[in-house]
């Protein structure tokens, strides 16, 4: 035994061997985050052995480098690239967990828009185990301290070291045509980064999405109006008229946008242990004078929430990385509904209990047209009343109040809620008769609480608005922005929706969210249409009577007869009332069971919803990465002028004045009378041995017009 170890200790004293033991654990290790930390969707025996070949290449290639040097810098190149290489790795295992992808360039350059959240969601999605991932560097430091492995100072030829390189090159050349064997147009045609990461690896990934960061950068500066042509003539030949019936049957009404946050369609009208979790909602959905949607979708990726607030105010896709708000909105130029509602009339706002730079929203607003935005500088925020991400929602709406009630009417107000948010925590005072599901899951078993705490806040919020008399005067929207529990729950989903043999089809359905628009006298039901968040702006626009045919939308009315109904995903899948693609893999809609064998007609139908997907995709991108929209005017319409808009938080009595000589606003229609006071909720921070109506003074500093804060449009400008 002690020969064998002796020989061993010899072997790993070599340059050679110390590379070889270095490759070998880094490459066992990735394997291993590979089938335990991703789902990659592997299918069948040449898949796997892809998934086996392709972190060799770039593995060989980047411990390469140190082959070319001498000495202890040899050593030491070794376990620094072991160290950058298993950090990036670690961290994509982290941003995994919790959306199912992987990090990008663009999201690293809008991390600072989203940092303030990340230490809250990382202490709840990593898991001890995920250190092994830097075992291997652990290893290689310690036998080379200890001296177990003792330095070899003799030169690599470097020959070999080429020879080695050249190998790592031929290993990815072969690497690559079989995965282009198994899905052509691979790096051409995908929209999906575990396609590229299952086929090629992660490090691959990485180097192919810098280029497409690079790429979007030329695209921009070599972007020009004859860009547009192909944009105008897609938008042109799929227009469908909006439904008539349906136009302008909100005109002149205030707009509430309520923004449910993470909210899946499954929890309208889902009961646990015999209890509803959202009855508030569920009340709202099933109204006369609610129109409903049950089969629209999320559609967004990376961006997340600003994926979907993009969709729903411009009608545009988010981008397969990043995040346009984050990246571009500052920059870029849009026609969102803010501005169009702006110049026909309406005062905007947005409404949110976070701060401003989350997401960019204190630059990317100001492209959007809002007149207003009211972030957490405008709130009261004591340490009881902040969740990590800013004002728990009942709260939250109970301080906006003093806002609302000074908005000139008509106004457009978005509402952005948060308690409803990764990962889900609500403390004992706010839990209520909604008790935790047991499916061993901490992400999903707290998801039921919270969506329950948002209802409630929901259901204070809508009685206030029945009180002051403005839900007469009102629309109000709802809408969830994307999956509160992403694929990587699937099991603990299977377990608590009560579904066997829970898959990729299934996990494709859940991302329905809610849609709903309610107003007294509005011709109500649930519609069955199949449509996405990219929908909602042309619909929004033709109930509320404003032409829309000018603007460049990707998005149709959902009311509208004889639409497409093809959902698509940033990832490349689709969802239509007839088939379901996920991956290379086709499902029966209605039925859930998979078509391994299509009909001429599927088939036909396939390749057609695949097209749509593909060129919808890429024109969005196009007028996105090239800010097309800059080229473009649609008649009557004004470009917003981002310098004409301040969001900084001031007392001036003299513009708040100027706001209430319109004489339109809830408050001045009172003659000063503030209605913050009949806001009841029942927020246990909000009660100090009183009824939570009478302790709303402990809720916000004073609502009177005199001493509230203001968050406006330049005086000259509205």
């Amino acid at each position: 035994m002690k020969q064998v170890g002796s020989r061993i200790r010899a072997v790993l004293s070599s340059r050679l061997g110390f590379f070889v033991l270095a490759i070998v654990m880094f490459w066992a290790k990735t394997l291993w985050v590979y089938n335990t930390r991703f789902s990659l969707g592997v299918d069948g025996a040449f898949q796997k052995m892809l998934l086996a070949i392709n972190p060799l290449p770039t593995t060989l290639l980047l411990f390469g480098i140190a082959l070319y040097m001498t000495g202890r810098k040899s050593y030491i190149a070794v376990v620094i690239v072991d160290a950058i290489t298993s950090t990036w790795l670690f961290a994509n295992v982290l941003y995994y967990r919790e959306f199912s992808d992987f990090m990008t360039f663009a999201l690293m350059k809008g991390s600072s828009s989203v940092s303030s959240n990340l230490s809250i969601a990382i202490a709840g999605i990593i898991k001890p185990g995920d250190f092994l991932i830097f075992l291997d560097v652990l290893i290689l430091i310690v036998l080379l301290v200890v001296r177990y492995i003792k330095m070899d100072m003799r030169p690599i030829k470097k020959r070999f070291a080429m020879l080695v390189t050249a190998f790592a090159v031929v290993l990815f050349g072969a690497n690559l045509s079989m995965a282009y064997h198994d899905r052509s147009g691979l790096l051409t045609r995908t929209f999906d980064s575990n396609y590229i990461v299952k086929y090629l690896g992660l490090n691959v990934y990485t180097v192919y999405d810098g280029v497409r960061t690079a790429q979007t950068s030329a695209v921009r500066a070599k972007a020009s109006a004859s860009d547009l042509k192909s944009v105008k003539r897609w938008i042109k030949n799929n227009h469908v008229p909006a439904n008539v019936s349906y136009t302008g049957v909100a005109k002149g009404k205030n707009v509430f946008v309520i923004h449910l946050e993470s909210f899946q369609q499954f929890l309208i009208d889902f009961k646990y242990e015999g209890k509803e979790v959202t009855p508030n909602l569920n009340k709202i959905y099933h109204s006369s004078n609610t129109l409903a949607f049950d089969n629209v979708f999320n559609q967004v990726a990376q961006g997340k929430t600003s994926d979907a607030e993009l969709m729903l105010e411009n009608s545009l896709y988010g981008l397969s990385e990043g995040s346009v708000m984050s990246n571009l909105g500052s920059s870029n130029t849009f026609e969102a509904v803010p501005s169009i509602l702006d110049q026909d009339g309406y005062t905007t706002a947005a409404f949110h209990g976070d701060k401003g730079s989350f997401w960019n929203r204190d630059n990317t607003y100001k492209q959007w047209g809002y007149d207003y935005w009211f972030s957490k500088s405008y709130y009261d925020v004591k340490s009881d009343y902040d969740m990590g991400y800013g004002l728990k929602d009942k709260i939250f709406f109970k301080q906006s109040a003093q806002y609302i009630e000074q908005l000139p009417q008509p106004f457009y107000a978005k509402m952005i809620t948060l308690t409803n948010h990764y990962p889900y925590p609500l403390d004992k005072q706010n839990v209520t008769d909604i008790p935790k599901t047991d499916t061993g899951d901490k992400t999903v078993d707290g998801y039921l609480q919270t969506a329950h705490y948002l209802d409630q806040s929901i259901g204070e919020f809508m009685a206030w608005l029945k009180k002051t008399g403005l839900e007469k005067n009102s629309m109000v929207m709802f809408y969830g922005d994307h999956y509160g529990v992403s694929s990587n729950h699937n099991p603990a989903m299977a377990k608590l929706l009560k579904i066997k043999g829970y898959n990729e089809y299934n996990d494709a359905q859940q991302q329905r969210v809610p849609l709903m628009f309610t107003m007294p006298g509005l011709k109500g039901g649930i519609n069955h249409t199949y449509g996405g968040e990219i929908d909602v702006m042309p619909t929004l626009l033709n109930l509320l009577g404003v032409k829309d045919s000018q603007y460049l939308m990707f998005g149709s009315d959902l009311l509208a007869k004889n639409r497409n109904q093809t959902v698509a995903f940033r990832s490349g899948n689709f969802v239509t009332p007839e088939l379901t693609k996920v991956g290379n893999h086709l499902y029966d809609t209605k039925t859930g069971e998979r078509i391994k064998h299509p009909t001429e007609a599927q088939e036909k139908a396939e390749n057609a919803a695949v097209n749509r997907v593909t060129t919808v995709l890429s024109l969005s991108d196009r007028v996105v990465n090239g800010d097309l929209l800059r080229f473009y005017k649609p008649s009557g319409y004004t470009k917003v002028d981002a310098s004409d808009y301040s969001y900084k938080l001031k007392t001036s009595e003299d513009e708040l004045k100027k706001s209430q000589k319109k004489g339109t606003s809830l408050l001045a229609k009172n003659k000063g009378k503030s209605t913050v006071d009949e806001y009841v909720t029942d927020a246990p921070e909000l009660k100090s041995g009183k009824n939570s109506k009478d302790s709303s003074s402990d809720s916000s500093s004073s609502s009177s017009a005199s001493s509230a804060k203001s968050a406006s449009k330049k005086s000259s400008a509205k």
